[in-house]
């Protein structure tokens, strides 16, 4: 994974309404918001579980041995349960009734969980079913509160006032996803480059140019400064304005970095080789195949027995619902342009490409059978490909797989399409968890970018966290086809 301070940092931004932390862990940007949620919920669980074991024992030392590995083994569970049903996860978007839906989702895995986890206790050491009663109020508060905070405390909240320093269209494009990202920041306005003699944002949007570009952003009060100029030869960048901004406590950040710590993606329209190139992140090294490596085999031998059953029983359908082969094999390219065979259970008609030529699946395609529908939604077609993982050819993390027809198509027309196939193609990954499923070659562009931000910061930190985020998009059909 790389030196521990290439990894681990934090930024602390300074905004009108108090400090606002962005942390960015093992290379992945983190909301404080986020960690302090996950911390607070985690110990307000462990710590009213230890409690209710402590009222029954004579002393604080026979409290661990009794109950400890339940209590904690719980927290982490319904922790696990609240980050795949999506209840860290910051969406200005979801209303109060799709955060109700999720929570109902997480007491119906959490509350039998609670139950069963202390159901394995000693009789008659503590009162088991005083635990179990006291685990399951206990989560129904923390998820309950974590719907509250999530939504109707987060409406009083106050957002980041932003400067968009360009006036053309990547500014414009800059304002628009901090519009759509988080609808309380607040774009006080665009500053007009030098050299750029045409704005594409409307004129009342425009701030006055005529004082420096530091007052300007202490007389509107601006928290941070993005720079989106479409201009960037000499003379057009005020280096030294920019530097007095940052160094008296405003933040400065170019148009790529504000894609990548916004959105999660690298923009393959405003990026250059340069940035990629000098900047931090894409570190490979044996090391972190290693660690990769082996977590990918023991989570797939614990998943292969896991889903056993479930894939014996898919396999069974298939068959009897129409002729042809259980399984699907099929030419994908992986790391280092190497072609290889994927599994997948068959989830189309066995004529889908009668005429040879390859075709994007597409939403509601009429080639895939009605077993189909129902493991391409809960995504039991892609199991087999644990296969591809035992045998090198895939990891559980990392871009998806394309065909050699496409492979070949896009990286004509996309750039840095290539830089996909520099680690191994994955069962799940970032733009999976991100973006819903695709079949144009603007889908294409739209998931390269997300799969670049995983290329440059993959870390094991981030595998879990998609893996986390992956068994949500299970649970919740999302972006299926």
């Amino acid at each position: 994974m790389g030196p521990a301070t290439s990894e681990l940092s934090i930024t602390v931004q300074t905004v009108r309404t108090g400090v606002l932390v962005v942390i960015k862990i093992f290379n992945h940007y983190l909301h404080r918001r986020t960690l302090m949620g996950v911390a607070f919920d985690f110990g307000l669980l462990t710590l009213a579980l230890l409690a209710v074991v402590l009222a029954q024992v004579e002393s604080l030392r026979m409290v661990m041995p009794l109950a400890g590995p339940q209590v904690v083994s719980l927290a982490a569970g319904v922790f696990v349960i609240n980050t795949a049903s999506g209840l860290y996860q910051k969406s200005e978007r979801r209303t109060a009734s799709e955060y109700c839906a999720r929570a109902a989702l997480a007491l119906m895995l959490s509350l039998p969980l609670a139950y069963l986890i202390f159901s394995f206790m000693p009789a008659g050491s503590v009162n088991r079913e005083a635990l179990q009663l006291s685990a399951m109020l206990g989560i129904s508060a923390v998820i309950v509160r974590r719907v509250y905070v999530s939504h109707w405390e987060r409406q009083s909240d106050k957002g980041s006032r932003i400067l968009i320093f360009g006036s053309g269209a990547a500014a414009q494009l800059v304002g628009q996803t901090l519009t759509e990202a988080d609808p309380l920041t607040k774009i006080v306005g665009y500053l007009r480059g030098p050299n750029e003699k045409e704005s594409v944002v409307p004129a009342q949007d425009l701030v006055s140019s005529g004082r420096s570009l530091y007052d300007t952003a202490c007389e509107l009060g601006v928290d941070e400064i993005v720079v989106a100029l479409t201009e960037r030869r000499a003379g057009s960048m005020p280096m030294r304005e920019l530097l007095d901004c940052k160094v008296r406590g405003i933040r400065v950040f170019d148009i790529s970095t504000h894609f990548e710590r916004t959105l999660g993606q690298i923009r393959v329209d405003y990026v250059n080789a340069g940035w990629l190139i000098f900047g931090d992140g894409f570190n490979q090294g044996f090391y972190r195949a290693a660690v990769k490596r082996v977590f990918d085999l023991l989570c797939t031998l614990l998943l292969t027995v896991v889903a056993l059953p479930l894939m014996l029983l898919t396999a069974l359908a298939i068959k009897l619902e129409s002729r042809g082969t259980i399984f699907y094999w099929q030419e994908r390219v992986g790391a280092n342009n190497q072609v290889f065979q994927v599994a997948k259970f068959r989830s189309m008609t066995s004529d889908a490409e009668k005429d040879g030529k390859p075709v994007w699946a597409a939403t509601n395609d009429s080639r895939v059978t009605r077993v189909g529908q129902v493991i391409r939604r809960l995504r039991i077609d892609e199991l087999p490909q644990l296969l591809n993982v035992l045998r090198g050819d895939m990891s559980l993390v990392g871009p998806r797989p394309e065909r050699p027809f496409f492979v070949d198509q896009l990286t004509q027309e996309i750039p840095y399409y290539a830089l996909r196939h520099s680690v191994k193609p994955g069962v799940t990954g970032w733009a999976q968890v991100r973006y819903q499923y695709g079949s144009t070659v603007e889908d294409s562009q739209e998931k390269l970018q997300y799969d670049l931000y995983y290329i440059k910061n993959h870390t094991l930190f981030l595998d879990i966290v998609i893996l986390l985020e992956t068994i949500g998009v299970v649970l919740t059909g999302k972006g299926a086809r």
